[in-house]
């Protein structure tokens, strides 16, 4: 069954992963009307189906991380990341997920640039590859920097559309929701001064945070996030330019804000 709601009788894709000693039986997901109806019929007697499947899996092809840097003031060695994914689902144009998060994380850093900010540490924007079916671009890049995660002081990832945002989530140690409080009353004015505390991270900045490193995400209105994702619907229409500038707005503070602070942030 798909994720989705069952309004628009949309089918989501995605892929499906085996255990070892498990059987390797096909797989497909069906829309959730779909779904509602093989219930309704296999309650009422046998069913049988049959579905035409065309997934393949291709040989590994060479992808690449997409990197720019805004210099830090003091301490351009210290990074503050701002992330999103470039890869998407082959059903849409992954507009939402996530071609929003790179333009969030761009823009992010844009605003800064155009106040004509510096900020105390380097601002990096990183448009992550592979998110979507091996994490590859994450995980290389945890490894070519495994030597300096310490001084990767934060990492955002904006994956969950440009929904309006209403606050950050974090993961990390709970001495650092005292920090965050004043940017929280900062983005009070905008309607996003929420905090919550995660024990999951970003899906490519997840490996920073097993190494240590505070991670974040701004949280939205995902109301209408899942009608969509991985669907043939998740096109450029579905994105709202006043909320994507708003996720934009969210991400520069509170990004800057980290890159300013003085102490260390408590890993």
């Amino acid at each position: 069954r798909s994720v989705g709601g069952a309004e628009y009788r949309l089918p989501h894709t995605g892929q499906t992963n085996y255990a070892k000693d498990a059987p390797q039986i096909p797989a497909a997901a069906v829309t959730a009307e779909d779904a509602d109806l093989i219930s309704a019929l296999n309650a009422q007697g046998p069913v049988r189906m049959r579905l035409v499947l065309t997934p393949k899996t291709l040989p590994d092809t060479t992808s690449y991380n997409v990197i720019g840097d805004l210099k830090g003031r003091e301490h351009p060695e210290e990074i503050v990341i701002i992330s999103g994914h470039l890869d998407s689902w082959d059903l849409g144009t992954g507009a939402i997920d996530d071609g929003a998060g790179v333009a969030v994380s761009m823009q992010a850093a844009n605003i800064v640039h155009q106040l004509h900010l510096q900020p105390r540490r380097t601002l990096r924007v990183i448009a992550w590859m592979n998110e979507e079916n091996g994490l590859a671009g994450g995980n290389t890049y945890a490894l070519d920097h495994a030597a300096d995660a310490g001084k990767h002081f934060a990492a955002f990832e904006t994956d969950g559309g440009a929904g309006h945002p209403v606050g950050l989530s974090y993961n990390g140690k709970p001495a650092l929701k005292a920090l965050l409080g004043p940017i929280a009353k900062v983005l009070e004015a905008s309607g996003a001064g929420l905090l919550s505390t995660t024990d999951h991270a970003g899906a490519d900045i997840a490996p920073l945070a097993l190494a240590g490193v505070p991670t974040f995400s701004p949280m939205q209105d995902s109301r209408f996030y899942f009608n969509y994702h991985h669907t043939a619907a998740d096109t450029l229409d579905k994105i709202v330019p006043r909320e994507l500038a708003e996720n934009a707005a969210v991400v520069a503070v509170a990004a800057y804000a980290l890159a300013e602070i003085e102490e260390p942030l408590p890993r």
